[in-house]
């Protein structure tokens, strides 16, 4: 049975009718056509799907849309502001993707991280990240990233940004 629920994707509200307990990831790739939030494992063990929901990072997959209904949902295509342009920045500096399949889920761990930790060290970066897998291996440029975005939003930190 359908349910109408009304989402507030990247800003913007829409009202869809679907299943409630269908999982955000297919509510935004299919209903909304929002193909930026990658399908990887389907159980929560890769964070591919990673969206924010109310500026915390979840896992678009097991999420069912119902639990997200009247919260704000932010996608890698809706991402912006200091935190998100100094990822991005620092992601291209360091060529951190290679195959780039994972990398949407990368990019909101890490802007997910600096909304809540502006000094993230190593251990907190690896930590934040953990959920989020690459099979290319890119974890030293993702946490140098990481910390060059950090030191771009601090510009009198003296923290390494390689």
């Amino acid at each position: 049975m359908t349910t109408p629920l009304t989402l507030l994707v990247n800003g913007t509200a829409r009202t869809i009718d679907v299943d409630a307990d269908t999982p955000l990831l297919w509510v935004l790739r299919e209903t909304l056509g929002l193909p930026g939030t990658k399908f990887g494992c389907g159980i929560a063990q890769c964070g591919v799907c990673t969206v924010h929901v109310d500026g915390a990072p979840v896992f678009a997959c097991v999420t069912p849309v119902s639990a997200a209904a009247g919260k704000a949902i932010t996608t890698i295509e809706g991402i912006d502001g200091r935190v998100a342009d100094a990822v991005h920045q620092s992601w291209t500096a360091l060529d951190v993707a290679q195959c780039g399949y994972c990398q949407p889920g990368q990019v909101m761990a890490a802007v997910a991280l600096l909304h809540t930790n502006a000094t993230p060290t190593d251990a907190d970066i690896d930590r934040a990240m953990a959920g989020n897998l690459c099979r290319c291996g890119a974890y030293p440029r993702i946490r140098a990233a990481i910390h060059q975005a950090a030191a771009q939003l601090d510009p009198s930190s003296d923290r390494p940004t390689r």
